[in-house]
């Protein structure tokens, strides 16, 4: 019955009506193809050839799991990349995480100049990285910047390859936390109040109750967390672009793939190869996340 009233539905659409509702199915697929589908695969099959970029694609040879060879033997840059990449998703998950959960905890709470703090610490998410890089560098900077002014140190926060990743993830969880915090406070104001209050009649604490109640019902906002903070820990690109173009001890994947295939090198193939291993390491968590979200459905 169903399914015959679904066709009775569309059969009453005008002509016009139907045109509409296809051009709203076939537009977006043919943008997601064009602007998605097309370079991913495009990258995957180009990671398996020596192209620079440079004459026809008649001229493209294969050269099989050769770059993925010199990527991992080598490469020297590759590693580290790895290494800072791991770095930066175990502060994000470790330490700008619960900080942006805690922040949307005491402003869910409704303390005085609640409205100060959210706008306070959301400012920062609707700034770019890379402007976000240029702010911090006048706390960074050794000869004129605040922290080196208040210290009398004279650290080269961005420049010295001991301390700029520090330096750099200081800057992104200044960032990170306060879109955490935007998806918990969402996910704390649609948790049912009648859940605190049964947990206040059975005496819990207040840790007691968002741990044990509040934090559980809250597992769809959990997952996507999860799955933001790894991606924008993959992708963390536009902050070390700014500070040293991912060099110097701010090796990252996305800067060593931004280097090989628009650095003077022009290393299309090898860029690519970087770039699929990249697209997926990411593709994992994806993929879980879609099944979990999926089994719920």
């Amino acid at each position: 019955m169903a399914s015959k009233r679904r066709y009775r539905g569309i059969d009453q659409l005008s002509g016009r009506d139907k045109v509409v509702v296809g051009l709203m199915v076939v537009v977006p697929t043919l943008l997601v193809l064009w602007l998605v589908w097309i370079p991913a695969i495009g990258s995957v099959l180009l990671s398996f050839t020596n192209w620079d970029g440079i004459g026809p694609l008649s001229d493209i040879k294969s050269v099989g799991l050769q770059n993925y060879r010199d990527i991992a033997t080598i490469y020297p840059p590759f590693w580290p990349a790895i290494q800072h990449n791991l770095i930066w998703l175990a502060v994000m998950f470790f330490i700008a995480t619960p900080l942006g959960m805690l922040f949307a905890i005491l402003v869910d709470r409704g303390v005085a100049g609640t409205r100060f703090y959210q706008t306070s610490i959301y400012l920062p998410v609707v700034l770019s990285l890379a402007l976000i890089g240029f702010i911090w560098q006048l706390i960074y900077s050794r000869d004129q910047g605040l922290l080196n002014a208040i210290t009398g140190g004279t650290t080269d926060w961005y420049g010295d390859p001991s301390v700029n990743l520090w330096a750099a993830l200081v800057a992104a969880t200044w960032r990170h936390s306060g879109y955490i915090m935007l998806l918990y406070l969402a996910g704390l104001k649609g948790v049912d109040p009648s859940l605190r209050e049964a947990a206040r009649i059975d005496g819990a604490s207040e840790s007691t109750t968002f741990f044990r109640v509040i934090f559980p019902v809250m597992r769809p906002i959990n997952i996507i967390v999860l799955v933001v903070t790894f991606i924008e820990s993959l992708r963390a690109f536009d902050l070390v672009w700014v500070i040293n173009k991912g060099r110097n001890g701010l090796e990252l994947i996305s800067t060593l793939v931004t280097q090989n295939v628009v650095g003077e090198a022009s290393r299309i193939g090898f860029g690519s190869a970087l770039a699929t291993i990249m697209l997926a390491i990411s593709s994992v968590l994806v993929f879980i996340y879609l099944r979990i979200a999926m089994k719920e459905d």
